[in-house]
């Protein structure tokens, strides 16, 4: 069964600059908010390039050993266990570590030698070094305005990446990805980007996040489906942005003079 391609809509010349970084095998780092299509960026381009997409959604308990493997118990033997990042860097998969910065220091550091020139993986365990299949992509994300100051990529990392930054698309491209996601009228679809860009200039209200694309889309879905406008809006795109029941309330109130 052929993989069916993933939708992405072009807004500049990202897709150039990661065929260009792929084919000098330089990692690719995706910076921006949540929700601005890093991730679906990543899958069209695997598509594209027509190599295996290995992602490890990276958390506070994500450590090196997760990445590179371990030994395991298997009957009355001891196993070793290819980690994803092993198996991507013997296959020639491309591996896509989202949201990098919330990882331990020791999966930057286990990252280190994959980055440069060397592109080898030093597994301490087992005492080997492997060098990268010539198709081995690596590939990070992370949101630099989440949190601000505590999980922040260090510059001597960010360094080692090409780097692109990823915002939310001028209203008629949203409108557009919107109504192809979901398949809304057009006319629905500008009013939930118009709600949106109304949320997001409201930088007084200190959301941690503000309005994502992947929310609209979301909203779009169940407006689709057959739910009320004004309570696909509030359960989809306002509820998730907060739990201050003033800052919903107000949203909620704004939101359904708009739409």
């Amino acid at each position: 069964m052929e993989n069916k391609q993933p939708y992405y809509l072009q807004i500049g010349k990202e897709v150039e600059v990661f065929n260009k970084a792929y084919s000098n095998k330089l990692p690719f780092l995706l910076k921006g908010p949540t929700g601005t299509g890093k991730s679906r960026f990543v899958e069209f381009m695997a598509h594209e390039l027509d190599r295996r997409l290995i992602t490890v959604s990276c958390n506070e308990e994500t450590s090196s050993t997760d990445l590179i493997g371990r030994y395991l118990i298997k009957g009355a033997e001891t196993v070793w266990i290819d980690g994803p990042l092993t198996i991507a860097v013997k296959e020639g998969a491309i591996l896509y570590l989202d949201e990098i910065a919330e990882a331990r220091p020791d999966v930057i550091v286990a990252i280190h030698s994959l980055t440069d020139h060397r592109r080898e993986l030093f597994i301490d365990k087992l005492g080997e070094t492997i060098t990268a299949h010539e198709n081995f992509c690596l590939v990070a994300s992370f949101n630099p305005g989440y949190q601000r100051g505590f999980k922040e990529l260090k510059p001597s990392t960010r360094q080692r990446f090409v780097a692109m930054s990823f915002s939310y698309p001028e209203p008629k491209i949203e409108t557009e990805i919107i109504s192809a996601e979901t398949g809304l009228e057009a006319s629905i679809s500008t009013k939930l980007v118009n709600i949106a860009n109304k949320i997001r200039n409201l930088t007084e209200l200190g959301l941690t996040e503000t309005v994502s694309t992947r929310l609209l889309v979301d909203a779009g879905k169940l407006i689709k489906s057959g739910l009320p406008k004004r309570l696909s809006v509030h359960v989809a795109v306002i509820e998730p942005l907060s739990d201050d029941l003033e800052i919903i309330n107000a949203l909620k109130d704004l939101s359904d003079l708009m739409i």
